[in-house]
């Protein structure tokens, strides 16, 4: 039996407003790299809010390289930086929380 000659992968990108989504067709042996860049062309003005060349990718929620490569039915996706770390919030308010009168 052959190979695939080709893969569909989506790359996606949210931000607090709206998310975005691209099916982009690859060749079989393209990388996540690959895959941004024809997600890139695809969203013309539309993808200008979207960091390309900075942001985090990674695959079904795990951060990998650009230079991964991605497999048939991966949804790639691009991760913004988060304004205030999670864990931290908790702290601050588990912190506050304990200092308020009972």
């Amino acid at each position: 039996m052959n190979a695939p000659r080709t893969k569909r992968c989506l790359v996606a990108f949210a931000t607090p407003e709206r998310e975005y989504l691209w099916t982009v067709i690859l060749q079989a042996a393209d990388t996540i790299e690959v895959a941004l860049q024809a997600a890139r062309a695809q969203a013309g003005s539309a993808g200008a809010a979207v960091p390309w060349e900075s942001a985090a990718v990674g695959i079904f929620g795990e951060a990998r390289r650009r230079s991964d490569a991605c497999a048939h039915g991966d949804r790639i996706e691009l991760y913004r930086a988060l304004k205030r770390d999670a864990r931290q919030r908790r702290r601050e308010r588990v912190a506050r929380e304990r200092r308020a009168p009972r």
